[in-house]
């Protein structure tokens, strides 16, 4: 045999080998995605709506911390885990996290809610899946409804937590505990994310990362007239590499969705990086990713009600955070603290540590 017919043979023998490989790939990523998507079958638009049409109703009176309407809609979540025999956290009563707050000199007795999912390898490292319950209540004989915010993240991760219970009937543990956190006191200053925090169920220093969940059901002015199918993604890559790509890698193989970082920005004018419960656990050295779909023009109003959010994409950014808490648990090493964010340099949002008392910054 000369030397050029081995090396044909040879570069042949490697084509199939790559071949086979990529056949092996294509084949192992379709398999995993039919897998999440049986997981996923009741993230759909029919559920999602009949959900939020409840939860924003006038029934729940704007979900104001402490309220009627909140203690209503701690009683629903708790309920929710409930029917789908999913275990409260420990050290709560029936779900729910009690607490005292100060709020504007009164005294408020509300609560979180927390339900968890144990792992079956490292049940003592734990994935937080949040989004706080209350809204901004009634006012001037008007009821604010918040559908987008937030009925569409308590929703989400209502679903979420159902996708992970669907995956343990059939066999499929996660590999980490997944915590479901529904927080109270947002809209009166992260207060309830801020107990949590102080007062945790779980080891924080096990807490490997915080996925949050604040207004994913609208299209912002910004986005209005485009075709992508976008969802803001905030805080991915400020304490952890490995959660960027991680999150990156997910959306790739699943939804593709067009992620926008234009919000990804510790100094950002709007400063939106501060301004939900993912904060307080940034603050703890806990990586985390706020999902999030910018302002429109109802927010904080009467008018963000159940008829204007658009649930076909709602579904779809619900299964990418799914997806993404799925990789993460699964995955055999915890993400990588490798990343410290300087906040000594702050000009447009200087103001945000001052009102949180955080670092020491004035």
């Amino acid at each position: 045999m000369g030397p050029h017919l081995r090396t044909n043979k040879l570069s042949f023998l490697k084509r199939c080998i790559f071949f086979l490989f990529t056949i092996f790939f294509v084949n192992n990523v379709f398999s995993q995605n039919l897998k999440l998507n049986s997981f996923t079958k009741d993230i759909n638009v029919n559920e999602l709506k009949n959900l939020i049409y409840v939860y924003a109703s006038d029934f729940f009176k704007g979900r104001e911390t402490g309220k009627l309407g909140q203690k209503r809609a701690v009683k629903f979540i708790s309920e929710y885990y409930e029917s789908l025999k999913i275990k409260e956290a420990k050290g709560t009563e029936s779900y729910f996290q009690r607490m005292k707050l100060n709020i504007s000199g009164d005294i408020v007795q509300t609560e979180n809610v927390v339900a968890v999912i144990e792992g079956s390898e490292v049940p003592d490292e734990y994935i937080i899946i949040s989004s706080h319950l209350d809204h901004e209540g009634e006012k001037n004989g008007e009821i604010y409804n918040g559908a987008d915010d937030n009925a569409s993240g308590t929703i989400g991760v209502l679903k979420i937590a159902e996708a992970f219970q669907n995956a343990v009937k059939t066999g499929f543990r996660p590999r980490r505990s997944i915590i479901f956190l529904h927080l109270t006191g947002e809209e009166k200053g992260l207060l309830g994310s801020k107990f949590y925090t102080e007062n945790p169920l779980y080891p924080l220093e096990k807490t490997i990362v915080n996925l949050n969940i604040d207004m994913i059901g609208r299209i912002d002015p910004r986005h209005k007239n485009n075709v992508e199918r976008y969802l803001y993604l905030i805080g991915t890559n400020l304490l952890s590499s490995e959660l960027h790509e991680v999150s990156e890698s997910t959306n790739n193989n699943t939804t593709k969705l067009y992620l926008d970082y234009k919000y990804n920005d510790i100094d950002q004018s709007e400063c939106i990086y501060y301004r939900s419960d993912h904060f307080h656990f940034v603050k703890n050295n806990i990586p985390a990713i706020f999902y999030f779909n910018g302002i429109h023009e109802d927010y904080h109003k009467p008018t963000d009600t159940a008829e204007k959010i658009e649930y076909d994409l709602l579904k779809d950014r619900i299964k990418l955070i799914f997806f993404t808490a799925w990789e993460l648990a699964n995955r055999y090493n915890r993400i990588e603290v490798d990343k410290n964010v300087d906040y000594s340099k702050l000009v447009n949002c200087r103001r945000y540590l001052k009102l949180y008392d955080l670092w020491g910054y004035s």
